[in-house]
């Protein structure tokens, strides 16, 4: 077999190569996106159920069902109000919620509307949630207008989780559980 007929079969192998993987990864990224439609049980201010189904908001972060936050140098259960201000917007209509991902803990990644309201955007606009990867606009029109948490001060939900876990895991000392994250950040773990 000559030099230029081994290049020839090697390069159409790969090209066949080649495309078959393109074919498989695009197969496997073409998730079929699900729907969901009904009423919906409010978790928290970015977390619904349905029956056992879980489903997180998409785009958004709320604070915690047990965040405390500050207005007036007033505590308030901002991590309640959140939930209270999504249970309302779900209740607006008949949502319907869709995605085709799922996040770590196998929740359904959703964008929800009732009629024509983007619920998602609109926990964002009314300062009830953050902007997590989308809705950034809806964000900055609610820190202009100072809306919900903007109207005081709060500890970003993402924030209050890690400190939650570490507070978790040390047993309540936060000392204790921020010396095992720095054990566990350069690798010296016993």
């Amino acid at each position: 077999m000559t030099r230029s007929r081994r290049l020839f079969r090697d390069g159409v192998t790969t090209f066949a190569l080649l495309t078959l993987l393109a074919l498989l990864a695009f197969k496997l990224n073409n998730r079929p996106e699900l729907v969901q439609t009904g009423r919906f049980y409010v978790v928290d201010g970015d977390t619904l159920a349905q029956g056992a189904e879980r489903f997180r908001l998409r785009g958004i972060d709320a604070p915690e069902y047990r965040q405390q936050c500050q207005r007036n140098n007033v505590s308030w259960a901002c991590g309640d109000e959140a939930r209270r201000a999504l249970d309302r917007l779900i209740k607006t209509g008949s949502p319907e919620c869709r995605g085709s991902e799922k996040d770590r803990y196998g929740r359904l990644l959703v964008t929800c509307r009732a009629g024509d309201v983007d619920i998602n955007a609109a926990m964002v606009r009314s300062g009830m949630a953050v902007s997590y990867g989308g809705y950034s606009a809806e964000e900055a029109q609610a820190r202009q207008a100072k809306a919900g948490l903007w109207a005081g001060e709060f500890e970003r939900p993402r924030d209050y989780r890690r400190e939650e876990q570490m507070e978790h895991a040390s047993g309540g000392d936060p000392f204790g559980g921020l010396a095992d994250y720095l054990r566990k950040l350069v690798g010296s773990e016993q």
